[in-house]
């Protein structure tokens, strides 16, 4: 390493002209540069600068290594800002982690960050099973719910309310239900998990709460299967409020109870590094939580 530090040193000599323009140039003494160009002529056993009282002037062998130093230093120059264009400028790929349900969100959500920057493109993982970060190499996760302890960094984008809904064939055929305690007598289905239940808290009006257990007929480890069941008719479903906003306002599903309040699911932007996040990741982290906190149902 200080042999890299002589050979800017010296690079800075030819570059200024003299051994104090170098100094004031690199906050060093006159006479500190003095000493680091002596040290790579006696390392490499050959003169590089003529001195005089008026000027300096390489050697035949000064230039040829001058050459190189200079090439190391404009090299220097260019990772620097390498580093700041990807501090200040999203570019380069950006591998984003989201669940089967949630990609449709992501054009809508990062297709105007996109747009204005060009040099950024998007890899997108889609899966509804939590992956390594690390190993897969995703910059960004989009996460849902309590968050397993990690080393990771969270940032939270925002609360999704969970709606009932069902289809209007199947209210059709089963009746509305008015109250918390007429879902019971309807089928329901529900997301996979262990002791198969499902609790339900509803809070309503005035302070009013509610809890019930039911059991879900059909299950899945998918939401959006959840959905596509909900919209053919089998039974009514918790939904997230973004996930069926299309649903609901063409008609194939209605929410019911509205009245009551079904809880919240937490939404994460989780990414494997907490300190010197690229300009890709934080403006992608900003541009998901502008779109999220514009749809229905989503809370700060």
């Amino acid at each position: 390493m200080d042999d890299l530090r002589r050979m800017a040193v010296f690079a800075g000599v030819v570059q200024h002209g003299s051994m104090t323009g170098a100094a004031r140039a690199l906050g060093m003494s006159p006479s500190a540069v003095s000493q680091q160009v002596r040290l790579l002529e006696r390392d490499g056993g050959v003169t590089l600068l003529h001195r005089s009282t008026r000027k300096l002037a390489l050697t035949e062998a000064g230039e040829r290594y001058h050459a190189q130093c200079a090439a190391m230093c404009a090299a220097a120059d260019q990772a620097r800002a390498e580093l700041a264009a990807s501090r200040d400028a999203p570019s380069g790929e950006l591998r984003l982690s989201a669940p089967v349900g949630f990609a449709r969100h992501v054009a809508p959500a990062l297709g105007p960050l996109l747009a204005e920057h060009p040099a950024l493109r998007l890899r997108l993982l889609v899966d509804d099973a939590p992956i390594d970060l690390i190993s897969a190499r995703v910059d960004l996760a989009v996460r849902f719910g309590r968050l397993a302890d990690s080393n990771w960094a969270a940032r939270r984008l925002g609360a999704l309310q969970w709606w009932l809904c069902a289809s209007p064939g199947w209210m059709a055929q089963h009746g509305v239900p008015e109250t918390p305690d007429a879902l019971l007598a309807h089928t329901w289905l529900g997301f996979a998990r262990a002791g198969g239940g499902l609790l339900l808290e509803l809070h309503g009006a005035h302070g009013a709460t509610r809890s019930l257990r039911v059991e879900p007929r059909i299950a899945s480890n998918n939401q959006l299967s959840i959905q596509q069941m909900c919209e053919a008719g089998l039974g009514l479903a918790l939904m997230g409020s973004v996930d069926v906003q299309d649903a609901l306002a063409q008609g194939r599903l209605v929410r019911l109870l509205p009245q009551w309040s079904f809880g919240t699911l937490d939404i994460w932007a989780v990414t494997p590094q907490r300190d010197a996040q690229p300009a890709k990741v934080r403006q992608a982290i900003a541009a998901l939580h502008g779109y999220l906190v514009t749809q229905p149902g989503v809370m700060e």
